[in-house]
Order: C-alpha cells, then sequence, then structure tokens
C-alpha cells in the first residue's frame, strides 16, 4: 500500500461499488482510498506487525474483489465483504505457513503501526502475541467474530478458541504491566 498525498474523503454510495466492480478503475482506486486504511490496521494486527505480509494481503484482498466482483449481490455490504476476504486470505496464508513464527519479544518491540495510534504499547503487545493467541484477540475484539466462527475458521474447538483469548489478554496485561 503505497502512501498517497491525502485526498478529500470518499462518498461510497452504492453507484460507486456497482461502477467499480463493473470494471471501472478510478471508481476502484476511490474504494481502494476508503477502504485501504482500515483493511491495512487489520492486515497488520493479524500479521503480528509485519507491514511487507500485511500489504500483501490488502493487495491480495482488493484483487480477489476485482476479479469476484459480480459474486456481491448488496453493493452496501462492500466494506463487510471486502473484510471478509481479507481475513480469508490471512487465515489460508496462515494456514499454509508462509508467516513464519517469530519470538515475540525479538521481533514485535519495535514494531511501529502504518498509522497514527494513540496506543502504540497496546498496538505493539498485539503484535508480540504468538500467532494463535494474536488471531483468536484480533477477530474476536477488533473483527466482532464470535468463538464458534472463529472455532470454525481456525480449525479448533469452540474452547480452544476461549482459551487463546484468554492467554491473548493475560499476555496483553502482562506486557503492559512492565
Amino acid at each position: 500500500m503505497t502512501t498517497r498525498p491525502p485526498s478529500k474523503p470518499v462518498k461510497v454510495t452504492d453507484v460507486l461499488v456497482r461502477t467499480a466492480l463493473g470494471g471501472d478503475k478510478e471508481a476502484f482506486e476511490a474504494l481502494y482510498r476508503a477502504f485501504g486504511p482500515r483493511l491495512m490496521a487489520s492486515a497488520w494486527r493479524l500479521a503480528g506487525g509485519n507491514r511487507a505480509l500485511a500489504e500483501d494481503w490488502v493487495q491480495d484482498a482488493f484483487v480477489q474483489a476485482w476479479n469476484k466482483g459480480a459474486s456481491l449481490r448488496e453493493p452496501g455490504a462492500f466494506g463487510g465483504w471486502i473484510r471478509r476476504l481479507l481475513i480469508n486470505i490471512a487465515l489460508m496464508d496462515m494456514r499454509r505457513s508462509r508467516l513464519v513464527d517469530m519470538e515475540p519479544e525479538q521481533e514485535s518491540a519495535g514494531v511501529e503501526p502504518p498509522w497514527p495510534c494513540l496506543d502504540r504499547d497496546l498496538e505493539q503487545a498485539i503484535a508480540a502475541l504468538p500467532d494463535r493467541a494474536r488471531m483468536v484477540l484480533v477477530l474476536f475484539h477488533l473483527e466482532d467474530f464470535s468463538h464458534e466462527e472463529i472455532a470454525r475458521r481456525l480449525g479448533v474447538t469452540t474452547g480452544t478458541s476461549k482459551a487463546q483469548l484468554h492467554r491473548a489478554r493475560k499476555l496483553i496485561k502482562e506486557r503492559l504491566s512492565t
């Protein structure tokens, strides 16, 4: 995701979404400007602060949206739809073990979110979590998934999802209290 000079905010309408998904590149770029930063924040957190990987996931989500645009029946649902595309891409990538396990304290200590944030320590604590605990925390608290949906997507039990969330909260609390 390249940094561009600030432009005026894009008003996302059903017409804009239909036009963009119908093949209009300028309209699609407007959707990218409107949704890209929010998707990047989710992807960055899911990737544990790995900005390059997060950028790949966001780009892949928009490529899939471009290619699968005809499957979106309700233009007003574009934001949720592309967010789901992004999450599916991230989860599939994690399953393929593309994301290398990193030592949380070593790799994430100096990680900076690619957006202005008010609580850098919290963002770094999230990035430092072990992969599964981080995924559950982000999906539950930031993406509003239920434990049942998380369990289904990660291929674990609901109890495992709950245990991983508890673990993530405990690790964040410990990190922030030091």
